[in-house]
């Protein structure tokens, strides 16, 4: 033992320590997962948003929405499958079309649902239609 007061703390106390300190840190790390599914589902909201004011530019100089199979690139490059818009004054994005935020691509349809004339759809983190938390797709009609 040291006279001068300058103990030293022992193993024990050391684990006790490190214990303390890794449940701290997993118990952000859970946080940190849960919010980084809902910026997920944010950016996904925010991009479809941004592709929809988009194409309503689109369908202003070219008279109709691009088809399908034009699909969501026509807001970058003029499209060259038929029809050829006589109009098309774009590029009507400040980048190329991404994939959404679990890197998939948007689903695209003209006419969209319930009469809309268009529908851009994330299928979420699973990928696949419908889901529930970060599975649940984010679509232009919600």
């Amino acid at each position: 033992m040291n006279d001068d007061g300058e103990d030293g703390w022992t193993f024990i106390e050391t684990l006790i320590v490190i214990g303390i300190v890794l449940i701290l840190t997993s118990s952000v790390g859970v946080m940190a997962v849960r919010y980084l599914d809902k910026a997920r589902s944010a950016a996904a909201r925010s991009q479809i948003e941004t592709y929809s004011l988009a194409l309503d530019s689109y369908c202003l100089d070219c008279g109709k929405y691009p088809t399908p199979e034009q699909g969501l690139a026509a807001l970058w490059d003029k499209p060259h499958l038929e029809p050829i818009p006589g109009g098309w004054s774009g590029p009507y994005l400040n980048k190329p079309v991404n994939k959404d935020p679990w890197g998939n691509a948007y689903e695209y349809a003209v006419p969209g649902p319930d009469g809309l004339p268009f529908g851009i759809r994330s299928m979420g983190a699973d990928g696949i239609q419908g889901g529930e938390g970060n599975g649940k797709d984010v679509a232009s009609w919600e």
